[in-house]
């Protein structure tokens, strides 16, 4: 850990962050869960569950599935906000190709909620949080948030943020944890030690192309780095907030980036080449195109 909490004084090991998009690949994991234990179905309409009021009527919906939700496959923009109307809307067919969407997430929360009649905090927390022993992970704060170790967002000339403490839990963004917890959570999915065979390998296969060198599986992006070698990322990004984890399932090595400015993006490559090396150089390559 680097830098310092205000006038609480140098940032502890144990220091919260609010790491954004990161929240997506628990949710992922929470889904997944539920897969491995036959208790949910990757290709089941989720129609079945929830229909949003936006969607009612729409001939596409039986298309939707956790699969498309998980690879970014769903035909939502990021946020309903975005389309002029200001309402939930298919841009594509479902499962047709790529398009990074939040309301995707939150399309699934919906329905594993009215599934199981819990929110997602208390399966996460059942499903993931427990097991992990993430003692420090939350999707909203509560009365155990401990607001004297949470790292308040700056934009880049160093002015804070206004703190904002949500109540409701999003399945795709403001997630609260610690490198720590995160950590923890990163080696299980390399590990594979919380999911079946058969789904562990579905999340790692590639499920629709991205990019150049890049596809995306369950919950996470794949860098191809030859030779049938491969790095798992995701990142987030948030007024404050930059994010991003990297992973080599192959070599068991992992690497955390928690900043909080708007302009914390401009360390990864300095640090990708120094902790990952070739790998890291590789991934460099792929989002820079050299």
């Amino acid at each position: 850990m680097y830098g310092n909490l205000g006038s609480h004084g140098t940032a502890p090991l144990d220091t919260l962050f609010n790491v954004a998009s990161l929240t997506k690949p628990i949710t992922s994991m929470v889904a997944l869960r539920l897969v491995s234990q036959g208790r949910w179905d990757l290709d089941e309409p989720l129609s079945k569950y929830w229909v949003d009021p936006d969607l009612k009527g729409d001939p596409r919906l039986p298309k939707l599935t956790t699969r498309m939700v998980l690879s970014h496959q769903t035909g939502f923009l990021n946020w309903r906000w975005l389309d002029p109307s200001k309402k939930l809307a298919f841009t594509f067919e479902p499962g047709t190709r790529y398009q990074y969407s939040g309301e995707g997430l939150e399309y699934l929360r919906r329905a594993m909620e009215a599934k199981f009649g819990i929110s997602l905090d208390l399966l996460a927390r059942t499903l993931v949080f427990d097991p992990l022993d993430m003692r420090d992970t939350r999707f909203v704060w509560d009365d155990k948030m401990d607001e004297k170790r949470f790292a308040i967002g700056f934009d880049t000339k160093g002015v804070p943020y206004k703190l904002d403490k949500w109540t409701h839990a999003n399945a795709a963004d403001n997630l609260l944890t610690s490198v720590e917890d995160y950590g923890k959570f990163l080696v299980a999915v390399m590990n594979g030690s919380h999911l079946s065979t058969a789904v562990q390998n579905e999340m790692l296969r590639p499920q629709v192309k991205t990019n150049e060198g890049k596809t995306f599986g369950l919950g996470w992006e794949r860098y191809d780095l030859g030779s049938g070698a491969f790095a798992l990322a995701h990142g987030g990004a948030d007024e404050g907030v930059q994010t991003e984890v990297f992973l080599l399932p192959q070599t068991g090595q992992g690497l955390i980036l928690f900043t909080n400015v708007d302009d914390g993006y401009k360390i990864y490559e300095a640090l990708l080449k120094y902790f990952l090396g070739d790998p890291g150089e590789k991934i460099i390559a792929i989002e820079t195109k050299k």
